[in-house]
């Protein structure tokens, strides 16, 4: 059954911009970096499987990509703050996000939560935990940081069911994930969540979160 709340409060979800690229090398601090950062918006339907959609790439497969992030996401609302921020003006796929959103944010979308897009259907896995390589995009050191202040990070998809995806397709919520635990939780947790035992037996035990972010939680709690 279709969990449509959000349509009934007016709100509208959908993709503002469907985002792929292949991994450049560019430089930073002086050395070659590859990195999968730079996307551009897509003009047409494109595949996405379990490993994520047709001519994107990730340069680091150790902490991009794979079944738990198959898809970045980004809210578009965020956007107008970032502009302000950087003093610049961004264009979609600035935070090397596949889909640029309208309607999810950290704050409401939870882990587990499943929607459909076209014909495919996805669940949130985690947080995306920002790095170094939107300094480099961007310029100021202390973005990743700022990032984790505000929340505004952005999250993964797994893929359920393959499909297309199409620029301005409605994203429609099927069903709620297991706990209520959103994004922003998961995202505060992996930042400063160490000691914070009960909070990480919470989320220990939430099947719908990505296995990494689940294994990292368990050895902070075999610490104790």
């Amino acid at each position: 059954m279709t969990d449509n709340s959000e349509q009934k409060a007016g709100l509208v979800m959908n993709i503002i911009s469907l985002n792929v690229g292949m991994p450049v090398t560019t430089h930073y601090k002086g050395k070659p970096l590859e990195t999968g950062i730079y996307k551009f918006p897509a003009v047409g339907p494109v595949r996405l499987s379990a490993d994520g959609l047709a001519g994107d790439g990730q340069a680091d497969l150790v902490n991009h990509g794979g079944p738990d992030k198959a898809v970045c996401v980004y809210p578009s609302e965020h956007y107008a703050y970032w502009e302000e921020w950087l003093g610049k003006k961004l264009d979609c796929a600035a935070f090397g996000e596949n889909l640029t959103t309208a309607g999810l944010l950290e704050t409401e979308v939870c882990i587990g939560d499943i929607y459909e897009i076209g014909n495919a259907l996805v669940q949130v896995s985690q947080p995306r935990y920002p790095c170094f390589k939107l300094s480099q995009k961007h310029g100021p050191a202390d973005m990743p940081a700022q990032v984790l202040k505000t929340g505004f990070s952005g999250f993964y998809f797994r893929v359920l069911r393959e499909g297309e995806l199409t620029p301005g397709s409605a994203i429609v919520k099927v069903s709620s994930g297991d706990g209520g635990v959103p994004v922003l939780r998961v995202l505060q947790m992996m930042a400063s969540g160490r000691g914070d035992k009960r909070g990480l037996e919470e989320l220990v035990r939430l099947e719908a979160l990505a296995s990494g972010i689940r294994s990292r939680f368990q050895g902070w709690l075999d610490e104790e």
